[in-house]
């Protein structure tokens, strides 16, 4: 792997099946996926952790696979460059894979877990100034917490001329049945149902609605407010035709990770995500805990309803929708050109920031006109599974260590 591009981890926490564990060692040990197993193209040359765990694994497995770990960002970039010499300030590798999804970090009063991804962000950013080049970035899950963070990190981006990619795995996960809307769609309404923590999945369940709504005709313009309820308010929204319920149903009917029951017996504190579109597109997302243990889309298309639930698979699989991520964002590291917009993780990065403001000011409605900007889907699709579960090597259990 002498002539592999070298690529750059700089996480926050590595236990087993955390983000970190279920991404990296596929870039050692191969993608796991259903035509086979296949071979990285990309070589993990460095390793910066913040927070070891107390089950960590992600240091056994840089060990086992000679790959080196730095005490800080600067010199996992540099491989060792030292700051006290300018001219060992270079950047050393050919991208950099940023996941800071788990760790003992503090919660502000919106519930949010403050990541410190601008922080790590700006520090690749610095040794990219230093240098005088970039390399490709990839970003897992959403930018930051908050807006401002967010958008800094988009901004410097854009100023630095940097390859830049971000996102969760569930747009590129298994669907059932297959849906997909071609670009342009007319799209009448659209929903996305979910469960578990508002902040941390909900970005799932707002993510996996984005890259279905943007693909409607005219293209994305963006958000002019949003509104987050809950308790009993959620079902009344839905009998005041706030969000359809009629596309809540068939998302619900063809999820099949769910408990028995009717979602409005089995959830204590159910939660919407009201969503008013710039060019007066409407959209909601359910956050159904207690009812769901998984993830489903609804949209009106020409009148007509059209329902799929997505699929992740974890043990005993070797979660392989983490391997489609994978290798989407190999692609970049290689091609230098992201797979999808990172203005899609940008617009969802400010909606979610945007309707945890909502629920912290009493469910008010916030209007948002920060997020009116415009994107364009990628008209060509990204590597993801087509079948409705894993085959082959997606489906073997994990052996790598």
């Amino acid at each position: 792997m002498a002539n592999h591009k070298k690529i750059a981890v700089i996480c926050t926490m590595g236990f087993r099946h955390s983000h970190v564990d279920v991404i990296v060692p596929k870039f050692v040990t191969g993608f796991p996926t259903d035509e086979g197993l296949i071979p990285p193209q990309v070589k993990i040359s460095s390793l910066y952790i913040d927070q070891v765990h107390d089950d960590d694994v992600i240091m056994a497995f840089a060990k086992n696979h000679d790959i080196p770990v730095f005490r800080s960002i600067r010199s996992a970039l540099t491989l060792g460059g030292h700051h006290w010499r300018p001219s060992d300030e270079l950047l050393a590798v050919d991208g950099v894979l940023l996941i800071a999804e788990h760790g003992d970090y503090g919660q502000n009063e919106k519930d949010q877990t403050l990541y410190p991804k601008r922080s790590f962000f700006e520090q690749i950013c610095g040794v990219f100034a230093r240098s005088g080049k970039s390399a490709p970035v990839f970003c897992d899950k959403y930018l930051s917490y908050d807006w401002p963070t967010a958008k800094w990190m988009y901004d410097r981006a854009q100023q630095l001329n940097v390859p830049f990619m971000a996102g969760s795995s569930l747009p590129l996960c298994y669907r059932k049945p297959w849906l997909e809307y071609e670009i342009g769609v007319h799209l009448d309404q659209a929903v996305s149902i979910g469960w578990h923590q508002l902040e941390s999945y909900g970005y799932h369940a707002l993510e996996l609605l984005q890259c279905m709504v943007e693909r409607r005709a005219g293209g994305e313009v963006g958000i002019a407010a949003v509104q987050c309820l809950e308790g009993d308010a959620v079902w009344q929204a839905g009998r005041d035709g706030l969000w359809s319920q009629d596309l809540v149903k068939a998302a619900d009917d063809c999820t099949t990770a769910k408990n028995p029951g009717q979602m409005e017996d089995n959830c204590p504190n159910p939660a919407v995500f009201l969503l008013e579109y710039a060019d007066g597109f409407r959209a909601a997302t359910l956050m159904l805990t207690g009812h769901l243990k998984g993830w489903g889309f609804a949209g009106l298309c020409n009148g007509q309803i059209q329902a799929t639930e997505v699929l992740q698979f974890d043990a005993p699989y070797p979660n392989p929708h983490f391997s489609y991520l994978g290798l989407n964002i190999e692609q970049m590291f290689l091609t230098g050109q992201p797979q999808y917009p990172v203005e899609r993780t940008l617009l969802v990065s400010g909606v979610l920031d945007a309707l945890l403001e909502s629920r912290h000011q009493g469910h008010k409605r916030i209007e948002t006109p920060h997020l009116r900007f415009t994107y364009e889907p990628r008209a060509t699709s990204p590597i993801r599974p087509m079948g409705t579960k894993p085959t082959g090597a997606a489906a073997m259990e994990r052996t790598f260590d």
